[in-house]
């Protein structure tokens, strides 16, 4: 790991990418905090809605986090904890 990522991002009613730039993580958990009030959703590699409760967490290995794109409900949050490879 060469570098920290630790970040928080704020969703909104439409989808925005988790990241402006390329940011490739060798290891990164992407989670919703257990107080958000409502599901995030994650844009699915067909288009679909994902839902994330709150209090749910996935571990990633070797992703661009610019792929991720999230909405839902303004004021909830998508917590980003991992390393650069």
């Amino acid at each position: 790991m060469n570098n920290v990522i630790m970040r928080i991002v704020t969703v909104t009613g439409n989808y925005q990418p988790l990241v402006a730039a390329s940011l490739v993580a060798g290891t990164v958990t992407i989670s919703c905090p257990p107080t958000n009030a409502a599901v995030v959703y994650f844009k699915g590699d067909d288009g679909s809605d994902v839902p994330w409760a709150a209090a749910e967490w996935h571990e990633f290995r070797g992703v661009d986090l610019k792929d991720f794109q999230v909405k839902g409900s303004p004021g909830d949050v998508v917590t980003i904890v991992g390393g650069t490879c």
